[in-house]
C-alpha cells in the first residue's frame, strides 16, 4: 500500500485555529527538519479547558495559549511525551492555570544503555518533566464537556501515549502518527518493536481523524496506518537486501538507501536502522559482533 504524505499546511503561528468543534490548535513557531512548521498544541472544552502538548519553552507561544484560553479556567494539561519539542512548557501553563499536568511518566529509554554507550538524544529530551497525574492505558479523564482517554503507544518515545477525545472520533496522535513524515523511531528514546505494537492497538480501533503533534490532520488513520506499517516492512527489507549485498556498517546501509534524504536527516536515519537492526536480531534474522549499536557490524544469520 502506497504511503501518502500530506505537507500542504498553514501554521498561523500565533493564532488560536478551530479544527473541530471545541477543539482549537495554535501551533509553535519552532520550524525544523524534526519538526516541521511547528509544534502543534491543542485546546479542547468550552467552558472548562484541557490542554494537550504545551510545547517547548516559549515566550510568544505561551501568550498565544493563554490568550486563547481567556478567563476560561484549565482543569488539565496533558503531555504525549517528554521530548523538548512538547513538554516543557507545562509547568509554567499549569502554574499559571492552577491545572493538574497529566501524563504517562517521566521521560525514560525504552531499553537500559548497554556499556560504553551514550544516548544521542539526551538534549532533546526533557529530563525534569514530573507529572500530577500518571496515565494508565485505558484511563479515562473527564472535564466539563468532554472525557479524553488515554491510549499507550510507546515507540517513538517509551512513555509517548495519544489521547482519544471520546464521542468524536479524534485522536490527538502526537508524534506516533503524522501526516507529514514518518515517527522517528531512534534507540534508546525508542524501539521499532515498541512502534508497530502501538500501530496494532490504535488499528483496533475505528477513529475518523487524528490530530498530531506536527502538520495536518491524518484523515483516514486506519488506511495511513496500513501505509506506515508497509512503508516500515519494506525499510525492513531494504536493510536485509544490503547486509545481504555485503553492507556490514549502519553508514553504508544509510548512503544506499536514504540517498534522496535530505543529508540533515542522517544521523537519525542511522538511529532508524539501528531500530530495526535491534529488532531483527532479537528475531534471529540478523547477526552481529556483539550488541547491537550504531557502531556494530551486522551480518545474515
Amino acid at each position: 500500500m502506497a504511503l501518502e504524505f500530506e505537507t500542504r499546511f498553514e501554521p498561523a503561528y500565533g493564532e488560536a485555529v478551530e479544527i473541530a468543534p471545541d477543539v482549537l490548535r495554535l501551533t509553535v513557531n519552532n520550524p525544523s527538519a524534526f519538526t516541521f512548521h511547528g509544534t502543534n498544541s491543542y485546546i479542547v472544552g468550552k467552558s472548562s479547558l484541557a490542554v494537550i502538548d504545551p510545547g517547548p519553552e516559549d515566550e510568544a507561544h505561551l501568550a498565544a495559549l493563554l490568550k486563547a484560553i481567556g478567563n476560561r479556567p484549565v482543569s488539565h494539561v496533558f503531555v504525549s511525551h517528554t521530548h523538548r519539542d512538547h513538554s516543557p512548557l507545562a509547568a509554567r501553563l499549569a502554574a499559571q492555570t492552577g491545572a493538574i499536568i497529566c501524563a504517562e511518566g517521566p521521560h525514560r529509554p525504552a531499553r537500559p544503555l548497554r556499556i560504553g554507550e551514550t544516548n544521542p538524544l539526551d538534549a532533546s529530551a526533557d529530563l525534569d518533566f514530573r507529572p500530577d497525574l500518571r496515565l494508565a492505558n485505558d484511563q479515562l479523564v473527564e472535564g466539563d464537556g468532554w472525557a479524553l482517554r488515554t491510549i499507550h503507544t510507546p515507540g517513538h518515545a517509551a512513555n509517548h501515549a495519544v489521547f482519544a477525545l471520546e464521542g468524536t472520533g479524534i485522536v490527538f496522535s502526537a508524534d506516533h502518527v503524522m501526516a507529514w513524515a514518518t515517527s522517528i523511531v531512534a534507540p534508546p528514546d525508542g524501539a521499532m518493536s515498541d512502534y508497530m505494537a502501538s500501530l496494532d492497538r490504535l488499528l483496533e480501533r475505528d477513529d475518523r481523524v487524528f490530530f498530531p503533534g506536527h502538520g495536518s490532520r491524518v484523515r483516514n488513520p486506519r488506511r495511513f496506518m496500513r501505509g506506515l506499517k508497509a512503508h516500515r516492512k519494506m525499510r525492513e527489507r531494504a536493510i536485509l537486501e544490503r547486509i545481504t549485498r555485503g553492507d556490514r556498517t549502519i553508514a553504508e546501509m544509510v548512503r544506499s538507501i536514504y540517498r534522496d534524504t535530505d543529508p540533515r536527516l542522517h544521523g537519525a536515519a542511522a538511529l532508524s536502522v539501528l531500530a530495526h537492526l535491534e529488532d531483527l536480531v532479537a528475531r534471529g534474522s540478523v547477526t552481529t559482533d556483539n550488541e547491537p549499536s550504531i557502531d556494530g557490524v551486522y551480518f545474515p544469520a
